[in-house]
Protein backbone atom coordinates (compact mmCIF):
# COMPACT_ATOMS: atom_id res chain seq x y z
CA UNK A 1 0.00 0.00 0.00
CA UNK A 2 2.74 2.47 0.94
CA UNK A 3 5.05 4.09 -1.57
CA UNK A 4 8.72 3.03 -1.42
CA UNK A 5 10.95 5.74 0.00
CA UNK A 6 13.74 6.48 -2.48
CA UNK A 7 16.31 8.94 -1.17
CA UNK A 8 18.24 11.16 -3.55
CA UNK A 9 21.93 11.26 -2.49
CA UNK A 10 21.48 15.02 -2.11
CA UNK A 11 19.17 14.30 0.83
CA UNK A 12 20.99 11.37 2.42
CA UNK A 13 21.50 11.23 6.17
CA UNK A 14 25.24 11.75 5.71
CA UNK A 15 24.91 14.83 3.52
CA UNK A 16 24.28 18.23 5.07
CA UNK A 17 23.54 20.07 1.78
CA UNK A 18 23.22 23.74 2.84
CA UNK A 19 22.61 22.93 6.51
CA UNK A 20 25.35 22.40 9.06
CA UNK A 21 23.76 19.29 10.53
CA UNK A 22 23.79 15.88 8.81
CA UNK A 23 20.33 14.73 7.79
CA UNK A 24 19.00 18.26 7.28
CA UNK A 25 18.77 20.17 4.01
CA UNK A 26 17.44 23.50 2.82
CA UNK A 27 14.01 23.93 1.20
CA UNK A 28 12.49 27.16 -0.03
CA UNK A 29 9.06 28.38 1.05
CA UNK A 30 7.22 28.85 -2.26
CA UNK A 31 3.81 29.51 -0.71
CA UNK A 32 2.43 30.69 2.61
CA UNK A 33 -1.32 30.98 2.95
CA UNK A 34 -3.83 31.28 5.78
CA UNK A 35 -6.22 28.32 5.48
CA UNK A 36 -8.21 28.99 8.68
CA UNK A 37 -8.02 31.24 11.75
CA UNK A 38 -4.40 31.04 12.98
CA UNK A 39 -3.62 28.11 10.65
CA UNK A 40 -1.11 28.56 7.83
CA UNK A 41 -0.26 26.34 4.88
CA UNK A 42 3.40 26.21 3.81
CA UNK A 43 4.56 24.79 0.48
CA UNK A 44 8.23 23.74 0.43
CA UNK A 45 10.34 22.98 -2.65
CA UNK A 46 13.95 22.29 -3.54
CA UNK A 47 15.70 25.60 -4.39
CA UNK A 48 17.03 24.02 -7.62
CA UNK A 49 13.71 22.44 -8.59
CA UNK A 50 14.83 18.86 -7.89
CA UNK A 51 12.49 16.08 -6.82
CA UNK A 52 12.14 15.66 -3.06
CA UNK A 53 12.51 12.42 -1.10
CA UNK A 54 9.35 10.33 -1.38
CA UNK A 55 7.24 9.88 1.73
CA UNK A 56 4.49 7.60 2.96
CA UNK A 57 1.10 8.90 4.22
CA UNK A 58 1.27 9.86 7.88
CA UNK A 59 4.88 11.13 7.64
CA UNK A 60 6.25 14.25 9.28
CA UNK A 61 9.18 16.63 8.82
CA UNK A 62 11.39 18.17 11.47
CA UNK A 63 11.89 21.87 10.70
CA UNK A 64 14.29 24.32 12.28
CA UNK A 65 12.06 27.36 12.73
CA UNK A 66 13.43 30.93 12.66
CA UNK A 67 13.77 31.21 16.46
CA UNK A 68 16.13 28.20 16.42
CA UNK A 69 13.70 25.62 17.81
CA UNK A 70 12.98 22.35 16.03
CA UNK A 71 9.41 21.26 15.57
CA UNK A 72 7.70 18.38 13.81
CA UNK A 73 4.95 19.02 11.30
CA UNK A 74 2.89 16.37 9.52
CA UNK A 75 2.82 16.36 5.74
CA UNK A 76 -0.67 16.95 4.38
CA UNK A 77 0.12 16.78 0.67
CA UNK A 78 -0.44 13.81 -1.63
CA UNK A 79 2.49 11.35 -1.32
CA UNK A 80 2.48 10.92 -5.11
CA UNK A 81 3.54 14.57 -5.47
CA UNK A 82 7.33 14.59 -5.06
CA UNK A 83 7.96 18.10 -6.40
CA UNK A 84 6.87 19.77 -3.16
CA UNK A 85 5.86 19.22 0.45
CA UNK A 86 2.89 20.84 2.16
CA UNK A 87 2.48 21.30 5.90
CA UNK A 88 -0.04 23.25 7.95
CA UNK A 89 0.86 24.99 11.20
CA UNK A 90 -1.50 26.25 13.88
CA UNK A 91 -0.22 29.34 15.66
CA UNK A 92 -0.33 28.49 19.38
CA UNK A 93 0.42 31.52 21.51
CA UNK A 94 0.46 29.35 24.64
CA UNK A 95 2.93 26.80 23.30
CA UNK A 96 6.72 26.65 23.28
CA UNK A 97 7.16 29.32 20.60
CA UNK A 98 7.86 27.18 17.55
CA UNK A 99 4.47 27.61 15.91
CA UNK A 100 4.48 31.35 16.62
CA UNK A 101 7.87 31.67 14.93
CA UNK A 102 6.63 29.73 11.89
CA UNK A 103 3.44 31.76 11.62
CA UNK A 104 4.93 35.19 12.29
CA UNK A 105 8.50 35.02 11.02
CA UNK A 106 8.52 32.76 7.95
CA UNK A 107 7.95 34.49 4.61
CA UNK A 108 7.65 33.29 1.04
CA UNK A 109 11.08 32.87 -0.53
CA UNK A 110 12.76 32.00 2.78
CA UNK A 111 15.02 28.96 3.15
CA UNK A 112 14.27 26.55 6.01
CA UNK A 113 16.40 23.69 7.31
CA UNK A 114 14.33 20.50 7.03
CA UNK A 115 14.84 16.80 7.77
CA UNK A 116 13.91 13.96 5.47
CA UNK A 117 10.38 12.63 6.09
CA UNK A 118 9.86 10.05 8.83
CA UNK A 119 6.75 8.08 9.71
CA UNK A 120 5.50 7.00 13.14
CA UNK A 121 1.87 6.86 12.00
CA UNK A 122 1.89 4.36 9.13
CA UNK A 123 -1.24 3.14 7.41
CA UNK A 124 -1.78 -0.54 8.13
CA UNK A 125 -1.12 -2.92 5.25
CA UNK A 126 -3.76 -5.28 6.72
CA UNK A 127 -6.65 -2.82 6.84
CA UNK A 128 -9.63 -3.34 4.53
CA UNK A 129 -11.15 0.05 5.41
CA UNK A 130 -10.41 3.06 7.60
CA UNK A 131 -12.21 5.26 10.13
CA UNK A 132 -10.43 8.59 10.54
CA UNK A 133 -11.06 10.92 13.49
CA UNK A 134 -9.37 14.32 13.45
CA UNK A 135 -9.54 17.22 15.87
CA UNK A 136 -8.39 20.68 14.82
CA UNK A 137 -4.89 20.70 13.28
CA UNK A 138 -4.87 16.90 13.64
CA UNK A 139 -6.33 16.81 10.13
CA UNK A 140 -2.86 17.23 8.57
CA UNK A 141 -1.54 13.63 8.49
CA UNK A 142 -5.02 12.26 7.88
CA UNK A 143 -5.51 14.48 4.82
CA UNK A 144 -2.37 12.98 3.29
CA UNK A 145 -3.68 9.48 4.08
CA UNK A 146 -7.03 10.22 2.46
CA UNK A 147 -5.41 11.61 -0.66
CA UNK A 148 -3.27 8.50 -0.93
CA UNK A 149 -6.24 6.16 -0.47
CA UNK A 150 -8.33 8.06 -3.02
CA UNK A 151 -5.57 7.93 -5.62
CA UNK A 152 -4.80 4.25 -5.11
CA UNK A 153 -8.42 3.18 -4.64
CA UNK A 154 -7.37 0.27 -2.43
CA UNK A 155 -9.59 0.91 0.62
CA UNK A 156 -12.81 2.61 1.66
CA UNK A 157 -12.61 5.31 4.32
CA UNK A 158 -14.67 7.81 6.32
CA UNK A 159 -13.56 10.94 8.18
CA UNK A 160 -15.06 12.49 11.31
CA UNK A 161 -13.55 15.96 11.67
CA UNK A 162 -14.21 17.84 14.92
CA UNK A 163 -13.50 21.59 15.16
CA UNK A 164 -14.70 24.67 16.99
CA UNK A 165 -16.34 26.44 14.03
CA UNK A 166 -16.07 26.83 10.26
CA UNK A 167 -13.56 29.67 10.55
CA UNK A 168 -11.10 27.49 12.48
CA UNK A 169 -11.53 24.44 10.23
CA UNK A 170 -8.50 23.91 8.01
CA UNK A 171 -9.02 22.51 4.50
CA UNK A 172 -12.81 22.65 4.74
CA UNK A 173 -13.19 23.42 1.02
CA UNK A 174 -10.63 20.79 -0.03
CA UNK A 175 -12.27 18.09 2.04
CA UNK A 176 -15.72 18.89 0.67
CA UNK A 177 -14.56 18.96 -2.94
CA UNK A 178 -12.06 16.09 -2.91
CA UNK A 179 -14.01 13.59 -0.80
CA UNK A 180 -17.76 14.04 -1.36
CA UNK A 181 -19.82 11.79 0.90
CA UNK A 182 -16.78 10.61 2.88
CA UNK A 183 -16.44 13.46 5.37
CA UNK A 184 -18.52 14.39 8.42
CA UNK A 185 -17.54 17.78 9.90
CA UNK A 186 -18.84 18.75 13.34
CA UNK A 187 -18.49 22.15 15.05
CA UNK A 188 -18.99 22.37 18.83
CA UNK A 189 -18.70 26.19 19.02
CA UNK A 190 -16.48 25.81 22.07
CA UNK A 191 -19.30 24.20 24.07
CA UNK A 192 -18.68 20.72 25.47
CA UNK A 193 -22.42 20.13 25.49
CA UNK A 194 -22.34 20.38 21.69
CA UNK A 195 -19.51 17.86 21.27
CA UNK A 196 -20.16 15.13 18.73
CA UNK A 197 -21.24 11.78 20.19
CA UNK A 198 -18.85 9.28 18.59
CA UNK A 199 -20.14 6.27 20.49
CA UNK A 200 -22.43 5.14 17.64
CA UNK A 201 -19.34 5.07 15.41
CA UNK A 202 -17.39 2.77 17.75
CA UNK A 203 -20.15 0.83 19.50
CA UNK A 204 -19.88 -2.20 17.23
CA UNK A 205 -16.31 -3.26 16.43
CA UNK A 206 -15.68 -3.59 12.70
CA UNK A 207 -12.89 -4.75 10.44
CA UNK A 208 -11.87 -1.12 9.92
CA UNK A 209 -8.73 0.42 11.37
CA UNK A 210 -9.22 3.59 13.42
CA UNK A 211 -6.75 6.45 12.99
CA UNK A 212 -7.11 9.37 15.39
CA UNK A 213 -5.08 12.57 15.54
CA UNK A 214 -5.79 15.69 17.56
CA UNK A 215 -5.85 17.11 21.09
CA UNK A 216 -5.20 14.77 23.99
CA UNK A 217 -8.80 15.04 25.22
CA UNK A 218 -10.15 13.78 21.91
CA UNK A 219 -7.64 10.96 21.78
CA UNK A 220 -8.45 9.88 25.33
CA UNK A 221 -12.14 9.86 24.46
CA UNK A 222 -11.62 7.75 21.33
CA UNK A 223 -9.35 5.42 23.27
CA UNK A 224 -12.07 4.88 25.89
CA UNK A 225 -14.79 4.28 23.30
CA UNK A 226 -12.70 1.87 21.23
CA UNK A 227 -11.38 -0.21 24.12
CA UNK A 228 -13.40 -3.22 22.96
CA UNK A 229 -11.89 -3.09 19.45
CA UNK A 230 -8.84 -5.23 18.58
CA UNK A 231 -5.88 -3.23 19.92
CA UNK A 232 -3.95 -3.57 16.67
CA UNK A 233 -6.78 -1.83 14.81
CA UNK A 234 -6.61 1.46 16.75
CA UNK A 235 -3.84 3.99 16.03
CA UNK A 236 -3.10 7.40 17.57
CA UNK A 237 -0.91 10.35 16.65
CA UNK A 238 -0.53 13.19 19.15
CA UNK A 239 0.59 16.79 18.92
CA UNK A 240 1.96 16.59 22.45
CA UNK A 241 1.07 18.31 25.67
CA UNK A 242 -1.79 20.77 25.90
CA UNK A 243 -0.61 24.38 25.79
CA UNK A 244 -2.15 24.97 29.24
CA UNK A 245 0.45 22.60 30.67
CA UNK A 246 3.29 24.52 29.02
CA UNK A 247 2.01 27.73 30.60
CA UNK A 248 2.74 26.17 34.00
CA UNK A 249 6.36 25.20 33.23
CA UNK A 250 8.97 25.93 35.88
CA UNK A 251 12.75 26.04 35.34
CA UNK A 252 14.83 23.22 36.78
CA UNK A 253 18.27 21.60 36.50
CA UNK A 254 19.41 18.41 34.82
CA UNK A 255 22.57 16.68 36.05
CA UNK A 256 24.35 14.43 33.55
CA UNK A 257 25.91 11.64 35.61
CA UNK A 258 28.49 10.43 33.09
CA UNK A 259 29.95 13.84 32.28
CA UNK A 260 29.27 15.44 35.69
CA UNK A 261 27.63 18.44 33.96
CA UNK A 262 24.64 20.30 35.38
CA UNK A 263 22.48 22.13 32.85
CA UNK A 264 19.68 24.66 33.31
CA UNK A 265 16.33 23.92 31.65
CA UNK A 266 14.27 27.08 31.26
CA UNK A 267 10.51 27.26 31.32
CA UNK A 268 10.23 27.66 27.53
CA UNK A 269 12.63 24.90 26.44
CA UNK A 270 12.74 21.14 26.79
CA UNK A 271 15.44 18.89 28.19
CA UNK A 272 16.06 17.76 24.60
CA UNK A 273 16.54 21.38 23.47
CA UNK A 274 19.12 21.97 26.19
CA UNK A 275 20.99 18.73 25.49
CA UNK A 276 21.25 19.67 21.82
CA UNK A 277 22.46 23.16 22.66
CA UNK A 278 25.31 21.58 24.64
CA UNK A 279 26.29 19.16 21.87
CA UNK A 280 24.55 16.10 23.29
CA UNK A 281 22.94 14.02 20.53
CA UNK A 282 20.00 12.07 21.94
CA UNK A 283 17.90 9.98 19.50
CA UNK A 284 14.56 11.67 18.81
CA UNK A 285 11.77 11.68 16.28
CA UNK A 286 8.25 12.80 17.19
CA UNK A 287 9.21 15.39 19.87
CA UNK A 288 5.65 15.08 21.20
CA UNK A 289 6.10 12.19 23.62
CA UNK A 290 4.48 9.56 21.43
CA UNK A 291 7.22 7.56 19.67
CA UNK A 292 9.64 6.60 22.46
CA UNK A 293 12.82 7.45 20.54
CA UNK A 294 14.26 9.76 23.21
CA UNK A 295 13.76 7.37 26.15
CA UNK A 296 16.54 8.14 28.64
CA UNK A 297 17.46 6.43 31.95
CA UNK A 298 16.45 8.48 35.00
CA UNK A 299 18.75 7.99 37.98
CA UNK A 300 17.50 10.49 40.54
CA UNK A 301 14.65 12.94 40.96
CA UNK A 302 10.94 12.81 40.29
CA UNK A 303 9.83 13.50 36.74
CA UNK A 304 6.61 15.09 35.56
CA UNK A 305 5.81 12.62 32.80
CA UNK A 306 3.99 14.10 29.81
CA UNK A 307 4.52 11.30 27.32
CA UNK A 308 2.14 8.62 26.07
CA UNK A 309 4.70 5.80 26.00
CA UNK A 310 6.00 4.86 29.45
CA UNK A 311 4.12 2.48 31.69
CA UNK A 312 3.61 3.37 35.33
CA UNK A 313 6.35 0.89 36.28
CA UNK A 314 8.83 2.45 33.83
CA UNK A 315 8.24 6.02 34.97
CA UNK A 316 10.46 5.72 38.03
CA UNK A 317 13.54 4.85 35.94
CA UNK A 318 12.90 6.36 32.48
CA UNK A 319 11.98 9.74 31.01
CA UNK A 320 11.10 11.09 27.56
CA UNK A 321 13.33 14.15 27.35
CA UNK A 322 11.37 15.71 24.47
CA UNK A 323 8.35 16.64 26.63
CA UNK A 324 8.71 15.60 30.27
CA UNK A 325 10.09 17.80 33.03
CA UNK A 326 11.10 17.78 36.70
CA UNK A 327 8.43 17.97 39.38
CA UNK A 328 10.87 19.68 41.69
CA UNK A 329 14.31 21.29 41.27
CA UNK A 330 16.54 18.66 39.68
CA UNK A 331 16.78 15.42 37.72
CA UNK A 332 19.82 13.19 37.24
CA UNK A 333 20.07 11.38 33.91
CA UNK A 334 22.35 8.55 32.84
CA UNK A 335 24.09 10.66 30.20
Amino acid sequence: MNNPVIVNPKYSATTSNLSQEPGFFKLIVTRKEAVANDIYLFELRDPDGAELPAFTPGSHLTIEVPNGSRRNYSLCSDPSETGYYEIAVKRDGGGRGGSVSMADDVVQGQLLSVSAPRNNFELSERAKSFLFVAGGIGITPILSMMRHLKNTGVCAFKLYYLTRDAQSTAFLKELTEEFPGQVKVHHDNGDRNQAMDLWPVFEKPAASHIYCCGPKGLMNSVQDMSGHWPSGNVHFESFGVDSKVHAENKPFKVHLAKSCETLDVGEHVTILDVLRAHGRRVPSSCESGTCGSCRTPLLEGEAEHRDMVLTREEQSTQIMVCVSRAKYLKLTLDL
